[in-house]
């Protein structure tokens, strides 16, 4: 067994996620060392509840077979530490420490990534707006994030499979298997086109209640923007919005008849500061995206902040570019350890990064 595969296997064990996974690693320097440790140790970090549920999966659970598994149904996955790794959705809290796909991953870094959700009860309005934004956005070469649920999200992924784009579907199950049903056409149109499907959950693992709200802050973390065409006041897309905002992206909603109940989601987040859209071309500007890349890309948050040191700089501009790991930054800096966390302490305390999960940090 190697360190990615232990990263693999306790994204399998039921009660470990993130945030018990952080800790591990944070106690023990590595997953492989927390594979191994003792019971003892671990019911100091897992309580002995949680202990007893890892030590007990261990005992049935082949990480040679999951693998083997994984390799029939062409699925593969990401760890956080993985150079691959999505850089907008490693900044958002909590990101998922293992990030499983299928399809290609050509474009999982795209900086001109924008998630589009909404009701699955779409009305003839709720299309054609779906649809011209969504044709809008895919004509400059963005990449379109949606859900795969019926109504806008299903809309969101076959215009841009018909204008010939980019588009990532995130589920609330495995992979290789496709929720809803009704999807099942789209989700093979969407790995035929060059697609890509992403999940946290392992192949094979159905939905739940709790894996949709879990899956939304996916959607949210892999986009600059995330926008809600059409919706109720309950909508799960609404939950995205949410997400979206928390981890500092832009949130945009398309108003919709005032007689219509699917236009009080976008409305209530329009009271809430959402900017008002009814076109791609609003969101492309507001973005500042032109041609699927950004204008001014290369340090749009620096321009608000600098480093007082030569040190503070260089951390700056390394992480404008993409989260990093405390071992990667020793590296590249070629600052030791105890002295960079002490910069990367004062940098904190300062507002001008924040730590994220597992080492990572990125910009405040």
């Amino acid at each position: 067994m190697n360190e990615k595969s232990c990263w693999l296997g306790f994204s399998q064990v039921q009660g470990i996620g993130p945030f018990k996974f952080a800790k591990l690693i944070a106690s023990f320097g590595t997953a492989e060392k927390a594979w191994k440790a003792s019971e003892k140790e671990l019911t100091e970090i897992l309580k002995p509840a949680l202990t007893k549920v890892f030590l007990d999966f261990k005992k049935t659970f082949s990480i040679e077979e999951y693998l083997e598994k994984m390799e029939k149904t062409k699925v593969g996955f990401l760890t956080l530490e993985d150079r691959n790794y999505p850089k907008l959705l490693k900044q958002i809290k909590n990101p998922p420490f293992v990030l499983f796909y299928k399809g290609k991953l050509d474009f999982i870094n795209s900086e001109a990534s924008i998630g589009i959700v909404g009701t699955r009860k779409i009305t003839n309005y709720g299309r054609q707006i779906t649809e011209m934004i969504t044709q809008e956005l895919v004509q400059t070469d963005c990449v379109i994030v949606s859900g795969l649920a019926m109504g806008v999200d299903a809309v969101a992924h076959k215009t841009t499979i018909d204008n010939s784009g980019k588009t990532i579907a995130v589920l609330g199950c495995g992979v290789d298997c496709c929720y809803p049903r009704e999807n099942q056409k789209l989700y093979e149109e969407i790995l035929d086109s060059g697609g890509l499907i992403v999940s946290e959950y392992g192949i094979g693992q159905q939905p739940t209640v709790g894996s949709f709200p879990s899956r939304n802050r996916i959607i949210a973390g892999l986009s600059m923007g995330v926008v809600v065409t059409e919706g109720a006041a309950d909508s799960g897309a609404l939950i995205t919005a949410k997400d979206a905002l928390s981890a500092d992206r832009k949130v945009f909603a398309v108003p919709g008849p005032v007689t219509s109940s699917l236009s009080k989601g976008p409305y209530d987040l329009i009271k809430k500061g959402a900017v008002v859209v009814s076109s791609g071309r609003e969101i492309l500007a507001e973005l500042r995206i032109e041609n699927g890349e950004l204008r001014n890309s290369s340090s749009p948050r620096l321009q608000k902040i600098k480093g007082d040191t030569k040190e503070e700089q260089k951390i700056l501009d390394l992480l404008a570019k993409e989260g990093l790991h405390f071992d990667e930054l020793v590296r590249i800096t070629k600052i030791d350890s105890s002295s960079l966390g002490t910069i990367l302490s004062m940098m904190e305390m300062k507002g001008m990064i924040k730590s994220l999960n597992a080492g990572f940090f990125g910009l405040a």
